[in-house]
């Protein structure tokens, strides 16, 4: 697998070339809100399994998502098998606080003193972030080979659909800000060590999701830029999703034209309806175009499904084109 990205001048400077983006163990899947994200990361998930990677894919804050891909009842907190070589879970951040607090204490009933202290649940509620660190915590057991909850599976690869553009920033950054407030002591170590997971360009990567709009361009590109200065994690690909198929050529677009013009009844309507989708691919294109000239990470382009509902078919179909 590793000759895939070898690199000769590399090799020559005496430096490991970084694994492709289903090479690493832990992928961040980010973007603005509604461009798709579950449905890249389920994806993902398809092609890595279909390679034989033993594959996770997390979502974060108890979303069910990707389980209604797969027509699945509910997973929870909890490691489901939705396919060969494919798992699912929904982390629940009450959960993953309740798994972090047993695995620290060892004595039983301090755990349980401290599970029916109010005062406590009053302060794990009021801490601001600290839900996203447990979850996070929650991401780097997943990725460990030396899992830390019994009978817990081996995973080759972990796909988090991660929160959307402001507060995926934020999550990333979240263990590096307690590792800065709590600056001695397990926290700190800990936060540290989660920080050093997600800045691990190595082994963690991060997919973006766009859409072919003018906005949705420019913020994708601010977002690869603050992922990389400000939070230090690796961007591998930004996928542009929905993009229309060109049906025509510039000249079958005038012929087009001329109908629209000439002609009555459902031609004219036709004719109109063909120039209007042949404007909107070009103006697509436009924005892909612009898209690849403001980042720096390839950018690959994923067709618009003409379905009412998108499910695990259509993940697979979009699973071929996620190179």
């Amino acid at each position: 697998m590793a000759r895939r990205f070898s690199c000769p001048r590399a090799k020559l400077l005496g430096i490991a070339p970084i694994p492709d983006l289903l090479d690493k163990r832990l992928v961040f899947v980010t973007g603005k809100g509604g461009v798709g994200k579950t449905t890249i990361a389920v994806a993902l998930g398809l092609r890595a399994a279909t390679e034989g990677k033993r594959t996770i894919v997390c979502e974060v804050s108890a979303q069910e998502n990707a389980s209604r891909f797969f027509d699945h009842t509910e997973v929870g907190f909890h490691e489901v098998q939705m396919e060969e070589n494919l798992w699912s879970i929904s982390i629940d951040p009450d959960e993953s606080m309740r798994e972090y607090v047993l695995l620290q204490l060892k004595v039983r009933a301090m755990r349980d003193m401290l599970f029916r202290s109010r005062i406590f649940n009053y302060l794990a509620a009021a801490t601001p972030g600290l839900k996203e660190l447990v979850t996070i915590g929650k991401i780097w057991e997943l990725a460990q080979l030396d899992r830390k909850v019994r009978q817990g599976r081996k995973y080759d690869l972990v796909i988090v659909d991660a929160p959307a553009t402001g507060h995926g920033i934020g999550f990333l950054q979240t263990p590096r800000t307690f590792a800065a407030i709590a600056r001695v002591g397990p926290i700190h170590s800990q936060a540290q060590q989660l920080d050093r997971l997600i800045t691990d360009h190595a082994h963690t990567g991060t997919a973006i999701v766009a859409l072919p709009e003018e906005m949705p361009v420019n913020e994708t590109a601010a977002l690869e830029r603050d992922l990389r200065s400000d939070v230090g994690v690796s961007v591998d690909r930004i996928y542009m999703n929905g993009l229309y198929p060109q049906r025509f050529s510039n000249q079958e677009a005038e012929r087009l034209v001329e109908l629209a013009e000439g002609e009555n009844g459902a031609v004219r309507a036709a004719a109109r309806a063909g120039i209007s989708e042949h404007g909107r691919a070009r103006s697509q294109r436009a924005q892909l175009a612009r898209l690849r000239r403001r980042v720096e990470a390839p950018v690959r382009a994923l067709p618009f499904l003409f379905e009412p509902e998108l499910g695990v078919d259509s993940a697979r179909r979009l699973a071929g084109r996620l190179g």
